[in-house]
């Protein structure tokens, strides 16, 4: 089992930052509420040894007096509770969301290649529903609970120190029992959310691929598998109900345990005329109520707590990982070239993906990347993306390596485009601007030289383009995302299979709009061997088995007849 090692008090600390005021008041209604319900106690006995001819320090005149003044107490704790705790909690996760969003933000673009993001959808949704109800609204639970038990066990000792020792001594059962409990709970929220991360990337696997399921007649198989996970996740969750359960019980059988040994204590003392009064007795029930109570609650805040703290910690662990370290330069330039010097890698150590890769890419050039399927073509795309770390040898943007730059600075640098391109449901020009400020000449020329002039003209800048693009056509999309390369100014364009899934047509007009921007150093994965289109690069690079086979024009790797003549004429 792996251990966890993520230190999660960054996480834990968004719940306080800025909260100090909403806590502070939250704090003081808790004194007060306290106060109130001791002090309404101690008027129940003043009031019953007054009624049963007890010389008591007040009269009944009095005693209404002093039970409005704790009414009035109450009430006012209750409006301190209305302005702190919601707004407490409500500040609490919103900080706490964000910054985990952040951190999500700051991991490598590898980071999803190998990662389920189900983990992080059920992290923020069903985790931090459990985090809100059973780590923050737990906090005021706690604090009340344990303000009470102090101020009940003080005022018991202060009636009678014989009858308090007698609760202390028979409330010790529940609190060890509970305690002992409290791990299998923590234990049992866990599983309940590992399986419902399972059970989210079952169901978005199943709607991902529903046309897959349709065409292959395979509804009763999938129907099969998301019954299964859904059974998963309700087991343990019926199991962590039956453990919640069985520590409720034995907090019950402890509580009367307690409480039936003070009433019989109690009734001795009494009885025996040991200065007890027949007030003490039924007040020091009232209060031995908010001693039992805590006892039966705190021990299931604390295991609520644990279980929670355990999701934060899960989620803090996954975000550490993949999580790249950021190189000392500042700022990525490319004047000159990309340089790879003798450049291995493989996304497991015994199975090498790429060779001893040696080469240059000049900048403002235009290269094409060929080769069978598993070549190494991605892969090494990738790594000019920074995308892994673990690679033997040397890429050297002009002459800072990869691994010296800053993610920041190589993002303004390079630009992918890929074949599955992300579009948000907001406008066109959200989609290009990606929410950002640019001049209008700026996005115009975008707009142009990526080949959407006649899409803008046709629905308009503001035109909604639907989740991930639904209202779009696969070309589209594509010119969207080289819009965006354009309008950061970037200065490499990586671009990976990104016609693969369009027509003929739509695939050519969308590679010669790449083709068409000059300025820019364009790497180019492509399947499509178009002797037309191939034509037009600088350089074509074959790629066999994880190395460069060969390179040069279109014109020379034909002339030779080798490796890349061979794919280009079984292509044809």
């Amino acid at each position: 089992m792996k251990k966890s090692n993520a230190d999660i008090r960054p996480y834990t600390k968004q719940f306080y930052k800025g909260n100090g005021f909403c806590l502070a008041l939250a704090f003081v209604q808790t004194v007060l509420i306290t106060a109130g319900n001791l002090v309404l106690s101690w008027l129940i006995q003043q009031i019953l040894d007054l009624v049963a001819g007890e010389k008591i320090a007040f009269t009944l005149w009095e005693l209404t007096v002093i039970t409005m003044l704790c009414i009035m107490e109450i009430v006012l704790a209750f409006g301190c509770a209305y302005f702190s705790k919601p707004e407490f909690i409500a500040r609490a996760m919103e900080q706490y969301k964000n910054f985990v969003f952040g951190q999500l933000s700051k991991k490598s673009i590898s980071a999803f290649f190998g990662e389920n993001t189900s983990l992080y959808i059920s992290a923020l949704s069903n985790d931090a529903a459990i985090i809100e109800g059973s780590y923050l609204s737990n906090i005021f639970g706690i604090m009340d609970q344990s303000f009470m038990f102090a101020g009940a066990l003080v005022m018991m000792f202060w009636y009678s120190p014989l009858l308090t020792l007698v609760s202390v001594g028979l409330s010790l059962l529940p609190i060890i029992v509970s305690l002992l409990a409290g791990n299998r709970v923590a234990a049992a929220e866990k599983k309940v959310s590992d399986l419902n991360e399972s059970y989210m990337s079952t169901l978005r696997d199943s709607l991902a691929g529903f046309s897959v399921v349709k065409s292959f007649r395979a509804e009763l198989q999938m129907c099969k598998i998301y019954a299964e996970s859904v059974k998963q996740v309700f087991d343990a969750k019926e199991k962590r109900k039956k453990i919640s359960i069985l520590i409720q019980m034995f907090s019950a059988i402890a509580s009367a345990i307690v409480q039936l040994g003070v009433f019989l204590v109690g009734a001795y003392l009494a009885l025996s005329g040991k200065g007890v009064t027949v007030g003490t007795v039924l007040v020091f029930v009232q209060l031995l109520n908010y001693v039992l109570h805590p006892i039966a609650e705190i021990p299931n805040y604390l295991a609520e707590r644990r279980a929670a703290k355990a999701l934060i910690q899960k989620l803090a662990d996954a975000l550490q990982e993949n999580t790249r370290k950021e190189g000392i330069t500042g700022k990525c330039s490319l004047a000159k070239s990309i340089r790879l010097q003798n450049v291995s890698f493989g996304y497991e150590t015994e199975k090498p993906v790429l060779h001893d890769v040696c080469f240059t890419f000049h900048s403002g050039k235009s290269y094409a990347i060929v080769g069978v399927s598993g070549s190494g073509k991605s892969t090494l795309l990738n790594l000019l993306m920074a995308s892994h770390f673990g690679y033997s040898g040397s890429v050297f943007y002009d002459d800072t390596e990869l691994r010296q730059i800053r993610s920041e600075s190589l993002y303004e640098t390079v630009s992918v485009v890929q074949q599955n391109v992300f579009i948000f449901n907001a406008s066109i020009r959200d989609n290009i601007t990606m929410f950002s400020e640019f001049p209008k000449e700026e996005v115009d020329r975008a707009i142009t030289l990526s080949g959407l002039s006649g899409l803008i003209a046709q629905r308009g800048e503001n035109y909604l383009c639907g989740e991930n693009g639904s209202s779009l056509s696969g070309g589209e999309k594509q010119r969207i995302s080289i819009a965006r390369s354009l309008l950061k100014k970037s200065r490499v364009l990586l671009v990976d299979e990104a016609t693969a899934a369009l027509d003929t047509r739509t695939a050519f007009q969308v590679s010669n709009a790449i083709l068409d921007l000059n300025g820019l150093t364009r790497i180019v994965v492509t399947h499509a061997l178009d002797g037309n289109l191939l034509k037009r690069y600088d350089c074509v690079l074959a790629i066999r088995n994880g190395s460069i086979t060969e390179s040069g024009t279109f014109d020379e790797l034909m002339e030779k007849k080798g490796y890349f003549y061979s794919l280009f004429t079984v292509s044809q």
